[in-house]
């Protein structure tokens, strides 16, 4: 945050509620749209002429392009004004989904989820530092868990609801939709979203430079916790749809409600994480990290059991729902205000690296082991997580930095 955002934001006695929202909207359907492939495997399959692992992959295709594209992007435009930025990127999004849905072949989506995940690279590289240069420092969590509960209820509301349209009336419709609503969303950021200023305008704060930046470390920390974790959670989300309909051996239709109902687990989850765990990230962390790790064996292991494979797969949506929060906010208490945007490029760089892995290594799982081995590598998986978040909870906390108190 700059001195001049600081100020105004610090003499500013209204919280920021209408603009947080609108950019909570933004989230949701920029969330919805990437991941809604994962309740649709089975109907994309068949309609596309393609395996399920092969329609699994698109998930990784939209994450991978977010890796390789986020960064340079956002030094590309670093001297663009941040709203319109935002706006644009939103409406490259609702366009992206307008070409999935009118895609012809395979092939075609593969193209379109590239120019998708190019935007939402340039979108989630903004719009965590946006959220925190709305609010002074000691609300950043405060406004960073209402930004990203956008993406919280995409789990909630986005994916079932997609997932259950996509079964009533067709993939393509369900797309169409989210990319109309995703039109409608940069409107509603464009007419009532803040605009803020970025601190020293005209410096790449994602050069090379801002390497000699003291909270470098920390970020540098938090973005390989982040991306661990998110390749264990996607081996096995990506795939969740065939797990309970060939594993657990729940019905098709069933697989909208189980979504609808591991969304309002993560909504609980991301209300615990910004109520009791905003100033206590790392703890929070540790917490979330080994209930989904226990979670997610309790699934595998009673895979065969419907009721008993629910509540495992209920509390691992709690405990998952508030990691993205905690490590938003732990990234942006660690980074200092000159480098926040920078972080915040490489925070989704490793986020993505998380989803795109996570989903092809579950596609190399699915075809070799079987989607039963999945829950146990991501079991292990968030144990190397939680392991690292354990040993580097006290180390590199940047001098001068926006960093989380002592007792986190």
């Amino acid at each position: 945050m700059s001195t001049t955002d600081s100020a105004a934001a610090s003499s500013t006695s209204t919280f920021p509620w209408l603009g947080l929202i609108v950019l909570a909207v933004a989230v949701f359907l920029s969330v919805t749209g990437e991941m809604l492939p994962t309740g649709l495997l089975p109907d994309m399959s068949s309609d596309l002429g393609v395996s399920e692992p092969l329609v699994g992959l698109l998930v990784t295709v939209f994450a991978f392009t977010v890796v390789l594209t986020s960064a340079p992007l956002t030094g590309l435009t670093r001297r663009l004004p941040r709203h319109a930025l935002l706006v644009a990127a939103i409406v490259v999004l609702g366009l992206a989904n307008v070409l999935t849905a009118l895609a012809p072949n395979y092939g075609f989506v593969v193209g379109s989820r590239v120019v998708g995940g190019m935007a939402h690279g340039l979108f989630w590289a903004i719009v965590g530092a946006y959220a925190g240069h709305l609010v002074p420092k000691e609300q950043i969590g405060r406004a960073v868990s209402i930004a990203l509960g956008g993406g919280t209820l995409a789990f909630v509301f986005g994916v079932p609801l997609g997932t259950a349209l996509g079964h009533a009336v067709g993939w393509r419709l369900a797309f169409g939709i989210v990319a109309g609503l995703t039109l409608l969303s940069a409107v509603l950021v464009w007419r009532f979203l803040p605009v803020v200023h970025r601190v020293e305008p005209g410096v790449n704060t994602a050069a090379i430079p801002a390497l000699r930046d003291r909270s470098v470390m920390a970020v540098a920390i938090v973005c390989a916790v982040t991306a661990i974790t998110m390749i264990g959670h996607y081996v096995l989300y990506t795939y969740i749809a065939p797990y309970f309909i060939d594993v657990v051996g729940t019905d098709a239709a069933a697989v909208s409600p189980l979504l609808f109902v591991a969304g309002v687990s993560g909504l609980i989850g991301l209300v615990v994480a910004g109520a009791v765990f905003s100033k206590r990230p790392t703890r929070g962390l540790l917490i979330s990290l080994g209930v989904v790790a226990l979670s997610v064996s309790a699934l595998g292991l009673f895979s065969g059991s419907f009721i008993p494979a629910l509540i495992a797969f209920i509390i691992w949506s709690l405990a998952f729902g508030m990691l993205p929060p905690l490590l938003q906010t732990r990234l942006l208490h660690a980074a200092s205000a000159r480098i926040r945007d920078a972080a915040s490029a490489f925070y989704t760089t490793a986020f993505n690296i998380g989803i795109g892995g996570g989903a092809l290594l579950g596609a190399v799982l699915y075809d070799t082991l079987g989607l039963a081995a999945l829950p146990w590598v991501y079991a292990g998986i968030v144990v190397v997580a939680f392991v690292v978040v354990a040993v580097t909870s006290g180390h590199h906390r940047p001098q001068g930095a926006d960093v989380v108190q002592a007792g986190a």
